[in-house]
């Protein structure tokens, strides 16, 4: 370094910037930009706002409710996340969040009205965001929801570069005499269920351990015996059942809805039963797709293990009373839904037995 010269200033260091932490401004910008469009196409009615508002707003039509209760939930995808940074495909994984999200306050009766994400990641990539968003925005089009709004956060040192998660946000109305909340749930009670696709959003952690660790698979290795790359079967999509539940909820076909997600059928029947009553559940009354048995056979995980796990083909139950049941497997016929009655509501102690 050369002395300084007698009446010389001294050099300017320069400042740092936010750029320079790693936080770029000007992606955020981008990204926001790619993401206008598709958030624009799924607004609704209620929207008031536009994208770039502090807060989103939403007019709260109460036509035809009395008595109004608005329901919430937040969820994320978990470790489905690392098969999309695997494949480079990260637009499911958004209309996975929406369609999980849904499911969880249609099981309440209620039907959504709006819905909010959370995407944070270790530095921004605007065309990542922006393929994330597009998922969210189908699944939001598709359940006829507003993509009200967001954030999104770039926290360098915290995540890796190459990585994000990302969390949803929803709000649904119902009227308070619609609510289900299992209180209708009476031994004799059938027992509908209708299909997944693949392992929706849970049981991640154990497959990719069977897949990866213990078969020694590749993210595009093709299984054979399942007639679909390793990736593929990882990314099957997270489906709603609002479209097809809504009429038989409208017409008190249903006295409880069960979202099938971590914890199986096992953990999560239980959470709709009042006290007094179990579920038999029939493990002969449908064929569990062969994704499960698969994993069952290579990791060597016990039966009692996997129901627990894994949702084993059923996405969503219904309960329903033996003269309404019926007519509930008609409409789903009608709507080419498939369906199974898998057992009925008998007296207990809020388990699932399963026969």
């Amino acid at each position: 370094m050369e002395p300084q010269k007698p009446g010389q200033k001294p050099a300017q260091k320069k400042g740092l910037t936010y750029r320079d932490a790693g936080v770029d401004i000007d992606a955020q910008d981008d990204a926001l930009a790619r993401i206008k469009a598709l958030v624009g196409s799924t607004r609704t009615r209620g929207v008031l706002s536009d994208l770039g508002s502090f807060g989103g707003l939403f007019e709260l039509s109460m036509d035809g409710l009395e008595r109004p209760v608005l329901v919430s939930s937040a969820d994320g995808v978990g470790t489905k996340l690392r098969a999309a940074f695997m494949t480079g495909i990260h637009h499911t994984v958004g209309r996975d969040l929406v369609n999980h999200c849904i499911n969880d306050v249609l099981v309440q009766g209620a039907r959504p009205l709006f819905f909010l994400d959370y995407v944070a990641t270790g530095r921004l990539e605007p065309g990542v965001l922006a393929s994330v968003v597009e998922g969210l925005a189908r699944g939001c089009k598709e359940n006829g929801c507003a993509l009200l709004g967001g954030e999104t956060a770039e926290m360098p040192g915290f995540y890796a570069d190459d990585e994000y998660d990302v969390a949803g946000f929803v709000v649904g109305i119902v009227d308070r005499d619609r609510v289900l909340d299992g209180s209708k749930v009476r031994p004799g009670d059938q027992i509908v269920a209708l299909p997944s696709a693949g392992m929706h959003t849970n049981g991640y952690s154990l497959a990719r351990k069977i897949f990866f660790d213990v078969e020694g698979l590749k993210i595009d290795d093709r299984v054979e015996e399942l007639d679909a790359t390793v990736g593929e079967l990882l990314l099957a999509e997270h489906r709603s059942y609002l479209s097809m539940l809504s009429p038989p909820l409208a017409d008190d076909q249903i006295h409880a809805l069960a979202h099938i997600t971590g914890g199986g059928l096992t953990d999560n029947v239980p959470r709709v039963l009042p006290a007094g009553c179990s579920a038999r559940i029939d493990r002969g009354s449908w064929e569990i797709p062969p994704l499960f048995k698969f994993m069952a056979e290579k990791g060597g995980v016990a039966e009692a293990e996997m129901f627990r796990t894994f949702n084993m083909g059923i996405g969503m139950v219904a309960i329903t009373s033996p003269d309404q049941a019926a007519r509930l497997e008609a409409h789903l016929d009608g709507v080419g839904e498939t369906h199974m009655r898998i057992g009925e509501i008998i007296e207990g102690d809020g388990e699932v037995v399963y026969a």
